[in-house]
């Protein structure tokens, strides 16, 4: 289920990014920043084109799949309870604050030096 969602993430994320690239900008003259636009509220070409309605459809998969991909990885558990600790050969194991525990090495005791003969 996971990877479906993530599929259509990526391919809705992908063409939303193409299909702003391929839009003509709206009232990107100098003129169009003080209102010297002779567009009307919702540009001359009416309220929504064709690349506009795209745009939105896009989007809303892409949200769906935003939210969807949250939702499922929240409810699942984490990788950090599915791996087992490994332990190590002649290593005590403590328990820390993170839960689980926490190889220790072994302190040997000092070797007296013996002096050269």
């Amino acid at each position: 289920m996971t990877t479906l969602l993530l599929i259509i993430h990526i391919l809705a994320c992908l063409f939303l990014i193409f299909i702003v690239l391929i839009q003509s900008g709206k009232g990107a003259e100098l003129g169009a920043a003080f209102g010297g636009s002779s567009q009307t509220l919702f540009g001359s070409r009416g309220a929504a084109t064709f690349f506009s309605k795209v745009t939105t459809v896009a989007a809303i998969v892409f949200m769906l799949s935003s939210l969807s991909l949250a939702i499922v990885s929240a409810k699942s558990s984490s990788i950090m309870n599915k791996t087992v600790p490994v332990k190590e050969k002649g290593a005590a194991q403590v328990p820390f604050q993170g839960g689980g525990v926490q190889p220790v090495q072994p302190q040997q005791a000092p070797q007296p030096i013996q002096p050269a003969k």
